[in-house]
C-alpha cells in the first residue's frame, strides 16, 4: 500500500556568534589543501579557528566509517549513510555547537551536503530528482528533523573527474571505495543537482585554478559574509 506524505526541507541556520564554513567537493578536488590554507589565513588575521571533518575519526563510529571507506570492513551501501548521520550527530553536539557558541570559526571538510551527493551513487536505478529528494527526506529524518546546523558558507570546489583521479593517483594513501571513475562521475552529478536545487547555499570555486588564488577567493568571500 502506498501513502503520500508531504515534506518540506527547512534548513536550520546557525544561531551562534561563531561562523560555520564548509568546503565540499568530490574526492581529489583539493578540499584538504584548502581547509588547511584557509584555516592558516584566517588565523593570521586573529581569527580563532577550529578544524573538523566528516567523517570525524575521533570517535568509534568515525573509525568504523574509515574502515568501511577503505574496504577493510564491508557493510551494505545503504548502511553507510546511517553511520555518517550518527557520526555527524556526535560531531555537531560535542565539537561544532560548543565552538560556535564560543564565537569560534569552524571550518569543516564536508557536511550534510556530501551525504546527499554520495548517497545518490547508490540510487543509480532511480530518477535523479526523485533519488535526491528521497535522500534529503531520509537525511532530515535521521537528523531528528533538522537538528544539524547548516553552514553559513559552503564552498564547492568544482574539478573535472580526470583531474580528481590524477590527484588521487599521486596521493600516498590507500584508495577508498568511492575513488573510482564511475562513482566519481555520479557523485559529481549529485553535487551539480544540489547546486541547482540549493543555488543560494553554495559558492562554486574553480578547483583547477592556482592554489593560492583559490584560497584568496575563499577568504575574500568569508570576509564579505
Amino acid at each position: 500500500m502506498t501513502y503520500h506524505i508531504d515534506f518540506d526541507i527547512d534548513l536550520r541556520r546557525n544561531p551562534y556568534p561563531g561562523r560555520y564554513i564548509v568546503i565540499e567537493g568530490i574526492d581529489g578536488s583539493g578540499k584538504s589543501t584548502q581547509v588547511q590554507r584557509v584555516k592558516e589565513a584566517l588565523a593570521k588575521r586573529g581569527v580563532t579557528v577550529l578544524e573538523t571533518a566528516e567523517p570525524n575519526t575521533h570517535d568509534a563510529i568515525g573509525v568504523l566509517i574509515r574502515d568501511v571507506l577503505a574496504a577493510k570492513v564491508k557493510i551494505p551501501s545503504v548502511a553507510i549513510q546511517y553511520l555518517f548521520s550518527a557520526n555527524r550527530a556526535t560531531t555537531h553536539q560535542e565539537i561544532i555547537h560548543p565552538a560556535l557558541q564560543e564565537g569560534k570559526t569552524v571550518i569543516s571538510h564536508r557536511c550534510f551536503w556530501s551525504a546527499v551527493a554520495y548517497g545518490m551513487v547508490d540510487r543509480a536505478d532511480a530518477v535523479k530528482d526523485e533519488a535526491g529528494n528521497q535522500i534529503l527526506i531520509a537525511q532530515s529524518i535521521l537528523s531528528m528533523y533538522h537538528q544539524f546546523i547548516f553552514p553559513d558558507s559552503t564552498f564547492y570546489l568544482r574539478v573535472p573527474v580526470n583531474t580528481a583521479l590524477s590527484r588521487i593517483g599521486s596521493m600516498a594513501k590507500d584508495k577508498e571505495i568511492y575513488e573510482k571513475r564511475e562513482k566519481l562521475e555520479k557523485i559529481a552529478k549529485g553535487y551539480e543537482w544540489l547546486l541547482q536545487k540549493f543555488s543560494n547555499e553554495f559558492v562554486v570555486i574553480d578547483g583547477e585554478g592556482d592554489v593560492e588564488e583559490i584560497t584568496a577567493r575563499i577568504v575574500e568571500r568569508i570576509n564579505r559574509s
